[in-house]
């Protein structure tokens, strides 16, 4: 990167892989090696004079941590937590290591900037659809047998048979996000000068009644939910660092298409007619829209080793007002 740019401020999304690659078991060492990896590109926009907010998936972590909670109701009848709360549980242990290998990092390169870990709310709508419609799976594979025990203790949860895969799973909610419950409190952090790493896993789902927030056994999608954020705190622009170096279109087909740069309104066309998937690119191309839709700058699609170069342009999928 050739000049700075100090005081912008982006909020960059992390993908999986900056987390956790193929093949690997996710143990602790396997997840800071690679947060280690990415800590580097984030340091070099900070480098820059970036100020940055971060956030992140947690699918494979918190998938893994409603297995532990199961295998504690099971083996030692210790009682499993909500699934709120196992969104809290890795908000903090993936933020500890963002937080660690960037401050290690930038104190290595000489730059005296801390990093902050909010852990984050996100407000839905109690009446959004996707309540009555529940299609997000979580949590491990059961037999027949054992679902129909786990209904009996909770008729409320839903699940549905994974023939391919043979099993049942446990499926909730994916409601839209509406509010970042702690947004002025990121914005101040970050008008302080911290770099701050907020709305982890698409954030806390709560639901607000009568006055009283209350958790909600749902997902908030990463993209969408750091949409929001990047929005109501005034990033200029928003950044999805993912495993592919861009958006396409008539993906895996001979007329197979790379986006590199597009008006929102020729994104929305695309989008609209079915060219990205909805379990990966849908709803990262649908949170640029919308980004950009609400007056940011720039969204910009790209590899997570490839930041610096989407930021000037020389990568990714750019989708401009």
């Amino acid at each position: 990167m050739n000049e700075r740019n100090d005081g912008e401020l982006i909020v960059i999304a992390l993908g999986g892989n900056a987390l956790l690659r193929r093949g690997e078991k996710g143990s602790f060492a396997e997840q800071y090696r690679n947060v280690e990896t990415t800590s580097r590109y984030l340091a070099d926009l900070v480098e820059r004079g970036y100020n940055l907010v971060i956030t992140h998936g947690n699918g494979p972590q918190v998938g893994a941590t409603l297995l532990r909670h199961d295998a504690g109701s099971k083996m030692y009848d210790i009682p499993p937590f909500p699934m709120d709360v196992c969104g809290a549980e890795t908000q903090g242990f993936i933020g500890y290591m963002i937080q660690q290998a960037l401050r290690n990092e930038l104190k290595r390169r000489g730059i005296d900037k801390y990093v902050i870990t909010v852990v984050t709310r996100v407000i839905v709508d109690r009446d959004d659809p996707a309540f009555a419609n529940p299609t997000k799976p979580i949590g491990p594979f059961y037999s027949r047998e054992e679902m129909e025990k786990i209904r009996e203790a909770h008729p409320e949860y839903v699940f549905k048979e994974d023939k391919a895969r043979g099993g049942w799973r446990r499926v909730v909610p994916s409601p839209d996000p509406k509010i970042i419950a702690e947004r002025h409190a990121i914005r101040t952090l970050v008008d302080a000068g911290f770099i701050v790493v907020a709305s982890g896993g698409g954030g806390i789902p709560i639901v607000e009644e009568d006055g009283r927030a209350r958790g909600v056994e749902a997902v908030i999608d990463k993209d969408l939910a750091g949409q929001r954020l990047a929005s109501l705190i005034g990033a200029s622009r928003f950044i999805i660092l993912t495993d592919v170096d861009a958006a396409y279109i008539n993906y895996g087909t001979p007329q197979q298409k790379k986006l590199t740069q597009l008006k929102v309104g020729e994104a929305r066309r695309y989008y609209e007619e079915g060219h990205f998937a909805a379990g990966s690119m849908g709803p990262k191309v649908l949170a640029a829209i919308r980004f950009v839709e609400a007056g940011g700058k720039e969204a910009i699609i790209a590899e997570l080793s490839q930041v610096r170069e989407a930021l000037e342009g020389r990568a990714g999928t750019h989708i401009l007002p």
